[in-house]
């Protein structure tokens, strides 16, 4: 077995062999980011039958190179920089450093247990995508009815209704009767800003149909728990990733911000908020708490009630409805797991 360390950049890559038994250099090569220079990469790398590619920040510089790899039947594992860093400090005296010692010190790196196997990319990354997409279109769409509410505030007397959708500001826009140029140019910006929000409103519902056909073929289960739809199960499932690289529904609340953090000293111990973790995940956790909250029927609002009869505040009883939220999110997706790869492993 030989391990292929590389050193990604945005224009070179540099490839060294490592052998993991003596730790000795068999090779190096430096290619161009181009996919002639690929397949020349690979064509060298041939010489070893059994190999592995260990590709330093494979989610990032080496995210293309690692992905054209497994496309192509290798096995590629991901070292993070701060590893091949402290690969390198350690074993290379005088604080040498290029690009060929860098490669070196991500197979060393992967030989110490700090690397982790690159998967494939599928719909956990396309969702993540559209959620990223959906992100930038929603603050769009923001500024869009922030600046037409600014020209209405000059065009008509109070403005307009703080909830207002394209219809109504068009609906609006027609009783006005301009009168001189300033007025004029007025109703001509809001016209193009009421455009551009039906542009944006529609390609946020083709954002929304695409998101629910992928959660779809996916398997997921999330759209069965109350308050999910399409577009947070879509946002879970892309940021998440595999949720089963969380050892325990702790963990995973943790990363999520959802976990309480603990203060105690001496005989006296308290808890507060939890300011660190993923946001965008905490604020899913929120969105489906304050649904399940307004469902009588459901789980979650029999959970807060009887937090709140313990004695707690509604924010407190909301924070421990979202701690169990993270809890349930967390089960859902790996038992979506373990059942796809059921269902793989049936297939092959």
């Amino acid at each position: 077995m030989i391990l292929i360390g590389v050193d990604p950049h945005k224009s070179t890559h540099t490839a060294t062999a490592v052998d993991p038994v003596s730790n000795q250099q068999r090779g190096s090569l430096k290619i161009e980011a181009t996919l002639a220079e690929y397949r020349r990469l690979l064509t060298w790398a041939r010489r070893w039958p059994q190999r592995t590619w260990v590709v330093e920040n494979a989610n990032g510089l080496g995210r293309h190179l690692a992905q054209w790899l497994i496309a192509r039947g290798e096995s590629v594992a991901d070292v993070p920089p701060s590893a091949t860093s402290r690969i390198r400090r350690l074993t290379r005296g005088g604080g040498r450093k290029n690009d060929r010692i860098d490669a070196a010190a991500a197979a060393t790196a992967y030989v110490h247990g700090d690397g982790r196997e690159v998967e494939a990319e599928g719909h956990t990354t396309a969702l993540a995508l559209l959620d990223e997409r959906r992100v930038n279109l929603t603050q769009a769409r923001v500024r869009a009815v922030n600046q037409l509410h600014a020209v209405l505030r000059d065009l008509l007397p109070g403005g307009a209704p703080p909830q207002l959708s394209a219809d109504q500001a068009a609906a609006l826009l027609r009783t006005v009767r301009p009168a001189g140029d300033v007025e004029q140019v007025r109703r001509h910006l809001a016209r193009d800003l009421v455009a551009e929000i039906r542009a944006l409103d529609k390609r946020l519902a083709e954002n929304a149909a695409h998101m629910e056909e992928l959660v779809g073929s996916s398997g997921s289960t999330l759209t069965n728990t109350p308050g999910v739809g399409p577009v947070l199960a879509a946002r879970l499932v892309g940021r998440v990733g595999r949720a089963s690289r969380f050892a325990t529904a702790a963990a995973f609340a943790n990363y999520t911000g959802a976990a309480p953090i603990e203060i105690a000293s001496a005989d006296k111990a308290r808890h507060r908020l939890s300011r660190s973790g993923d946001r965008q995940l905490n604020s899913v956790l929120h969105t489906i708490a304050v649904v399940q909250i307004r469902m009588p029927s459901s789980s979650g609002h029999a959970y807060y009630q009887r937090k709140l009869s313990e004695g707690k505040t509604p924010r407190e009883a909301k924070r421990c409805l979202k701690r169990r939220l993270a809890d349930h999110v967390w089960r859902v997706m790996t038992a979506d797991e373990r059942r796809s790869k059921q269902q793989q492993s049936q297939v092959t």
